[in-house]
């Protein structure tokens, strides 16, 4: 069996860059290859009730497999975003969230880019 972390590696290669204006191409790539690796909860849901001392096993094991997954879609979204963009990333801790905001920035730079287009 391949470990997560390669297979992860292996996969976000094959991830085109997020350039600010590819964000379709972009979040299919991303969706298909957190899926291929059985990784995609936290994208698909949101993030579950916290644990208590009542909750049941399953339910602590479905909190634990969200809270990996969360962390690790953040991981291979970060890692395919162009570096001239990095440092205007949201600051979520949300991987459903981060990529709704993928979403808005990138039809944020979409009109833009069409504004400027329009007026040359």
């Amino acid at each position: 069996m391949v470990s997560v972390p390669v297979a992860l590696h292996s996969q976000v290669t094959s991830v085109p860059v997020f350039n600010g204006l590819n964000f379709s191409e972009w979040s299919e790539k991303v969706q298909f290859h957190l899926g291929v690796l059985d990784l995609d909860l936290a994208i698909r849901i949101e993030k579950p009730a916290a644990i208590t001392d009542d909750s049941s096993n399953e339910e602590k094991a479905h909190y634990r497999a969200w809270e990996k997954s969360n962390r690790l879609n953040l991981m291979f979204m970060r890692m395919s975003i162009a570096n001239n963009i990095k440092s205007a990333l949201p600051e979520t801790e949300n991987a459903k969230e981060f990529m709704k905001s993928m979403e808005e920035r990138s039809q944020t730079t979409d009109k833009s880019l069409v504004e400027t287009l329009m007026s040359t």
